[in-house]
């Protein structure tokens, strides 16, 4: 692996974390289901906690709360995506029909950000890096793989995305592909080197895909859902359990087994294991 600047392009997904009411209990679940370790970055006086899971002392995701146990949060995974100037972005996609949810503002040294949701209501943040250049590990087990947008309305969810970030997007009848052309570049000279021999018989263009648009399932609101790789989905589903989360569904496609996951808290996670049919 090189050692090149390893912050996101603009356009790209680049960082998740979760909120979570008890932020104890939620390193517990996911350093038991991902092997993460752990490190505080806020201040020990600080209101809440934002504490920074690694794998192989790299940043893989976040948990998020309040340092006082019982404080009412609903639990979630947020998807950030990358952009060069979060305050000018911010105004941008208000014009498009976005709403703010929080301003631009400082998060500490690492970087600059804010939140929104599209016009259907699903939530995102934006990300300027500083300090914090987003996840540092990818696409293997106990890493985030991608972020899909859960829609009851793709083709609005595509006109939206498409002006505000200038995504390419592939129908692929059951989903629709989120591409930002030399993401796999990007992958490949930072922190997934193997991305193209461990993709060589998939279709064109597929490293650059950085999620998807999906439909809703279950009833749910819109939103953006989070999937993480894992070795082997029946051992990762069996620890979900075990460690008090619940497996709601699973499945096999041509690419992938995966399940979908809720941990203690509510949040839901899809955990995929890479187990390619064939690819056409």
């Amino acid at each position: 692996m090189t050692e090149q600047q390893r912050t996101y392009p603009p356009g790209v997904t680049c960082w998740i974390n979760t909120d979570q009411p008890d932020v104890d209990a939620a390193l517990e679940f996911y350093g038991g289901l991902f092997g993460w370790t752990f490190h505080d970055v806020m201040p020990a006086d600080a209101p809440r906690r934002y504490v920074v899971g690694q794998l192989g002392g790299r940043d893989a995701a976040a948990v998020a709360g309040p340092r006082e146990r019982g404080e009412s949060r609903e639990a979630a995974w947020n998807t950030y995506i990358a952009v060069d100037d979060v305050d000018a972005t911010t105004e941008r996609l208000v014009s498009l029909g976005a709403t703010v949810v929080s301003p631009p503002a400082e998060a500490g040294r690492g970087g600059r950000t804010s939140v929104l949701t599209d016009p259907e209501g699903a939530e995102f943040r934006l990300w300027r890096a500083r300090g914090m250049l987003g996840a540092q590990v990818a696409n293997q087990p106990g890493a985030w793989n991608f972020s899909d947008l859960h829609t009851a309305d793709p083709d609005a969810a595509a006109d939206f995305y498409g002006r505000a970030f200038g995504w390419s997007l592939d129908d692929l009848g059951y989903a629709t592909a989120i591409r930002v052309p030399g993401y796999g570049d990007h992958l490949e000279s930072t922190i997934d080197p193997d991305i193209r021999t461990r993709q060589a018989s998939a279709p064109d263009g597929f490293e650059d895909v950085i999620g998807s648009f999906g439909p809703l399932v279950d009833g749910e609101a819109p939103h953006w859902h989070v999937t993480f790789t894992v070795a082997d989905r029946d051992e990762a589903a069996s620890s979900v359990e075990r460690l008090g989360g619940t497996v709601l569904s699973s499945g096999d496609d041509d690419w992938t087994r995966h399940a979908l996951v809720r941990d203690p808290a509510g949040a839901r996670f899809t955990i995929s294991q890479f187990a390619p049919v064939e690819w056409d």
